[in-house]
């Protein structure tokens, strides 16, 4: 496994352990990819219904150029704000270099913060604005009419994504570990771990929906529109968590690979997540540690950071996510622009990865509830409600357009 990209290079270069490349941790290297390519599909799919010109129309937004300095006060202070926070948490980092080589999320999402640097990057990032400001500002503001298309807003509707999909990553998963956090509310809030997958999906769409309301954007075709981009940006994420092994693996697998599968390698059927990103030797000294409800031993023979593994075999979930996750986006893809009834795909969507979640729960690790004498999970749980939106929702439209015809 590759805990980060020193890891990584090690294994094709040969270039030692815990370099500087140790600072790219590989679950967020491709969380961060994984933005990208949703927004990069989002966006192809905005562009192609905006060019079929069915469902979007351009919303027509006055823009001045050459606004006097005073108009630009809120760009000035919003730039300055995040010099401050950028400059401040990047000299906590300078700082406390081995604790962010470490982990760089509890040293970016803790309390603690460089003031000196941070007002630095204030007047630094407020000062180049206010420099540009001065630049653009002319004698007489000139106000034109400017045609915006939704695939324009792009890198709105990420920004909203991230920080909703965030938010909610964390909040339901505090719901899931409710007595750590009951215990240390402030170290489970401002930790770099813990994310659910159902809790950033819900709150980052929901942030996404109230932008487009905003900006008058129709909900159906572009929820049409988001749906392979979704699909597309989790599958490369669950590529971050099987490389880095962040305990979002299955439950122990120790019966043989079945004879069906002896093509394959061995690591498709249990593994047992050399390096897991949740051993690191400057946290547990010990022969062995706990992981959830699974034991990791240290390799013999390593003696470097990241030094354990899972003491059993355990189903590789990740790899059958992105493996399902592929086929999902594929039947999206190929049926996109097939239905003429907006909606469609997107309750295609939902019906499908519920159903994927849904069953991918019996084989992870997981906090189980009871419901009417069933044991399910939080996320299995969540899949039975959109199964039945999305299963709805494909009814109640396919009903919606007979009526019509």
């Amino acid at each position: 496994m590759y805990p980060d990209l020193s890891y990584l290079f090690h294994d094709l270069l040969g270039t030692p352990y815990d370099n500087w490349l140790s600072v790219f941790k590989t679950f967020g290297f491709f969380l961060a990819l994984s933005f990208l390519l949703s927004a990069y599909v989002y966006y192809i799919e905005l562009r192609r219904k905006s060019k079929e010109n069915k469902f979007f129309t351009p919303i027509v937004e006055k823009v001045i150029e050459g606004k006097p300095v005073s108009a630009a006060l809120p760009e000035i202070l919003s730039n300055a704000f995040i010099g401050f926070l950028l400059f401040g948490k990047g000299g906590l980092a300078v700082q406390n270099s081995a604790a962010f080589a470490k982990d760089p999320a509890d040293v970016v999402l803790s309390l603690n913060f460089h003031w000196a640097y941070g007002l630095l990057g204030a007047l630094l990032l407020g000062g180049l604005a206010f420099w540009d400001a001065r630049r653009k500002a002319l004698p007489e503001p000139i106000e034109k009419n400017v045609n915006f298309w939704p695939h324009h807003r792009i890198s709105e509707f990420t920004v909203w994504a991230a920080i909703g999909g965030v938010a909610g990553a964390k909040l339901f998963d505090l719901f899931d570990n409710w007595d750590d956090f009951i215990q240390d509310p402030i170290g489970m809030l401002f930790s770099g771990g813990g994310l659910a997958f159902f809790g950033g999906l819900i709150l980052g769409f929901v942030a996404v929906v109230w932008y487009q309301w905003r900006k008058k954007i129709p909900f159906l075709p572009s929820a049409d529109a988001v749906a392979p981009a979704l699909v597309a940006g989790y599958g490369l994420g669950r590529v971050g968590c099987q490389l880095s092994g962040d305990g979002d693996w299955g439950i122990a697998n120790t019966a043989p690979k079945p004879g069906w599968m002896s093509f394959l390698p061995d690591w498709l059927w249990s593994y047992q997540y050399p390096h897991t990103v949740l051993g690191d030797a400057t946290m547990h000294t010990g022969p062995a540690m706990k992981i959830d409800a699974m034991t990791a031993i240290r390799m013999e023979g390593f003696s470097g950071r990241y030094p354990f593994m899972l003491e059993q075999p355990v189903f590789p979930t990740p790899l059958y996510e992105i493996m399902m996750m592929a086929v999902i986006f594929a039947i999206l893809w190929a049926l996109r622009r097939r239905f003429a009834q907006p909606g469609m795909i997107f309750f295609l969507y939902l019906s499908l990865i519920a159903v994927e979640r849904f069953m991918i729960e019996f084989i992870r690790v997981n906090v189980q509830y009871e419901v009417f004498g069933m044991s399910l999970s939080q996320a299995q749980l969540i899949a039975i409600s959109l199964f039945v939106v999305g299963l709805g929702g494909m009814f109640y439209l396919k009903k919606k357009g007979s009526a019509a015809a």
